[in-house]
């Protein structure tokens, strides 16, 4: 006997049932309002609130609002509207999704749940789109059953089940929802699959959503595997640098070097995922200059959040955030101890605050300092000697009395101050993406 669709919905929510609180996406289309409905007449759940996203883009939507406060009204389920800005792009189906899920993320509180409402036709168009747009395994994976959102979890319970099932139990209860008008246009790719190519293929072959949706379960199981095999792969090359000031992902390059091309991007895309969006297959030779630069060179592969470097035989993620800082020069009263820099996280004398008016400026380059024991040397073959990687010395603050330059920050002890009683310590800004 098959499940019912209540029983199937608690069986796949069953691991998140401890959860603090669980938010629905309500829309007010057939899928959330199904959910919804099934949830808000379940027993002993978490608390369960909606949160109802209005795109402001399209006149239409303006009621959409008020039709799910009477919803959740009478469900007695408390409803949260928020108004959200779409930024003008090339696809508005990604810049709406992208500002819709940026609302969710700041409404999903630590270890609480969103859940969504996409079904299994909706797995099987997802497959379709981005295996006509060349995806690999992680992108024909489709959508996950459920995945990390901000401090959350994002999680899709009904993606086993079809939309002729979900028809069928709002006609039961005689659910009302909203028939968005903007989901009739065929300008848009999905909107071209859902009426125009799956019906196609459904009236050759009857099975084709499920068999769709069987295929990305498939993938979903080989792109776990291809994790599993890119974590043991970038064990040997996860090791921590000798700058352990300076909080940016990185990896020891020989133990990549030692692995196929296939492995060296999969271990990559793996590392790089949380970190940007990556390039398709055609677009890693950036990826083959970087890693097979002299050893003195310095190579760097631009990708869409930022960029990997190459110091010596290391490799550095540098995101966008990293080089948007204030290289002014800063007045540094020593009562302000330690001193914000802006965008350069802060600096601080530790020991013995010494005397005097002080300045913090930037490398501007030919710059000399005094080194105890080695006399006056230049700064720059002080940051060869050590290896400091190229990328930091722009962000390195100087200290300036009376115009002369005193003290570099002691970055790992590589070399002391002229005097022995206090130390200049920096700490560079950290950031939300790819820093500690």
């Amino acid at each position: 006997m098959k499940p019912t669709l209540p029983a199937k919905l608690l069986q796949a929510l069953s691991p998140w049932r401890n959860a603090p609180a669980w938010h629905i996406a309500f829309s007010g289309g057939l899928d959330s309002t199904v959910l919804l409905h099934l949830l808000a007449n379940a027993k002993d759940l978490p608390p369960l609130g909606a949160i109802h996203i209005h795109h402001g883009l399209q006149a239409a939507a303006d009621a959409w609002p008020a039709h799910c406060q009477s919803v959740c009204d009478a469900l007695g389920v408390p409803l949260r509207i928020m108004r959200v800005h779409v930024q003008p792009g090339a696809s508005l189906e990604r810049a709406a999704r992208d500002a819709r899920y940026q609302a969710f993320a700041e409404v999903t509180g630590a270890g609480e749940v969103l859940l969504t409402g996409q079904h299994r036709d909706d797995q099987a168009e997802t497959l379709l789109f981005r295996l006509l747009r060349g995806a690999g395994v992680r992108g024909l994976a489709a959508m996950p059953a459920y995945r990390p959102l901000a401090a959350g979890h994002l999680v899709r319970p009904l993606l086993d089940v079809s939309r002729v099932e979900l028809e069928a139990y709002a006609h039961e209860h005689r659910l009302q929802w909203i028939e968005d008008p903007s989901n009739a246009d065929s300008r848009f790719s999905r909107n071209y699959l859902r009426h125009r190519v799956l019906p196609t293929l459904t009236e050759r072959w009857p099975q084709a959503v499920s068999s769709l949706a069987r295929t990305a379960e498939h993938l979903s199981e080989a792109q776990a595997l291809l994790d599993e095999l890119a974590g043991m792969d970038l064990q040997g090359a996860d090791q921590l640098s000798r700058f352990p000031w300076l909080p940016l992902p990185s990896l020891v390059l020989a133990p990549l070097r030692e692995l196929s091309d296939a492995r060296q991007r999969n271990a990559l895309r793996h590392w790089l995922t949380p970190l940007t969006r990556l390039p398709d297959s055609d677009h890693w030779a950036s990826w083959y200059s970087l890693r097979d630069a002299k050893g003195d060179a310095q190579p760097l592969w631009r990708l869409a959040d930022g960029e990997l470097h190459r110091c010596a035989e290391r490799i550095w993620w540098v995101p966008a955030a990293w080089s948007e800082f204030s290289d002014a020069t800063v007045s540094w009263p020593t009562l302000q101890n330690p001193l914000e820099l802006p965008g350069n996280g802060r600096l601080e004398f530790v020991g013995e605050v010494p005397k005097g008016s002080f300045e913090v400026r930037y490398r501007q380059g030919g710059e000399i300092i005094e080194v105890p024991g080695r006399g006056r040397r230049d700064l720059k073959r002080l940051l060869n000697e050590c290896g400091v990687p190229g990328f930091v010395r722009g962000r390195l603050p100087l200290l300036y009395r009376d115009e002369q330059l005193l003290a570099v920050p002691t970055l790992a002890g590589l070399w002391p101050n002229a005097t022995g009683d206090w130390q200049l310590h920096w700490m560079p800004q950290t950031c939300d993406q790819g820093l500690s």
